[in-house]
């Protein structure tokens, strides 16, 4: 009787047993289930990140597709978003860091839409100026006769005719060169061969433009960003300064005209390295900007 007790109770003992593990391992699965169903929902999470990105770089991309010239601004975006996209690919997916990702995405939204407004306020304006420069001279011959009223059309008009007056650049080169015993100058690309530096630029006709003398300002960087030649410096009454190397002088009489200048290292030779030349015109309004290297 006894030893029938002892069995009844090890079977108790037995199926309780199988109960816990039966429980622990329903637990065990359900915890990996949930695990497997959080991983796979921060995958997707992770994606739709990715895929805000890369439309937001794509719309950056045909922005700067569509404008005449390169904006910085808009390049400088663009590869932000870039190095975002990647850094996001390479993260391990967790809450935390995905919800950062989240409001940063948010915040290059809002920063996409200023962007591409200021864009737009550009475009417009200048072809509010070409249209202004195109109608100034039968606006001016009528000036005569404007009556009091008009007043404010005169001021506007006036402020149209100095922003069209200002000169620009239609090609701008700059050339390492060497001088041979004969006195011929020789391209090169190293920097020990270099003797100086060839700056040419075309200014562009505008019949607008007084005629007469004119000074443009070049700024040569070398390879630590300071300005060669001991940087003179330039300033305006309305507060702009510019340090530059050499000012060229030439005669414009509103036609289309090629300028070329030379640039010597007064330190010493030159080094290797990126340069920079860029353009000033007499007014310290930048009109091009050139970079190379010298190996």
């Amino acid at each position: 009787m006894a030893e029938q007790k002892n069995n009844n109770g090890l079977k108790v003992i037995a199926g309780l047993l199988g109960v816990i593990l039966l429980g622990t391992i329903i637990y065990t699965v359900s915890l990996y289930q949930d695990k497997k169903k959080t991983e796979t929902a921060l995958t997707e999470e992770k994606e739709l990140v990715v895929d805000d990105l890369n439309s937001l770089k794509s719309e950056y991309d045909k922005a700067i597709l569509e404008s005449n010239a390169t904006n910085e601004e808009l390049v400088a975006a663009r590869d932000n978003i870039a190095k975002y996209i990647d850094s996001v690919k390479s993260m391990k997916a967790d809450i935390a860091t995905l919800s950062r990702y989240r409001r940063q995405v948010s915040i290059l939204k809002k920063e996409r839409e200023a962007l591409l407004k200021q864009v737009d306020s550009l475009k417009e304006s200048n072809s509010l100026i070409a249209m202004q420069r195109d109608s100034t001279f039968a606006e001016l011959e009528k000036q005569t006769v404007f009556n009091d009223s008009l007043v404010v059309q005169n001021t506007q008009l006036a402020d149209a005719v100095e922003r069209g007056s200002a000169l620009n650049l239609t090609k701008f080169t700059v050339d390492a060169v060497r001088e041979r015993s004969s006195g011929k100058l020789v391209s090169t690309s190293r920097a020990g061969r270099t003797d100086k530096l060839k700056v040419c630029f075309t200014v562009a006709d505008n019949v607008i433009a007084e005629a007469g003398d004119r000074e443009f300002y070049i700024e040569v960087l070398d390879p630590q960003g300071n300005v060669m030649g001991g940087g003179a410096t330039k300033s305006m009454e309305e507060g702009a300064t510019v340090s530059y190397t050499k000012g060229t002088n030439f005669y414009y009489e509103n036609a289309t005209l090629d300028v070329c200048d030379y640039i010597s290292n007064y330190s010493g030779e030159f080094q290797k390295g990126n340069y920079m030349v860029n353009v000033y015109d007499d007014g310290l309004k930048l009109l091009g900007t050139s970079k190379f290297e010298l190996k």
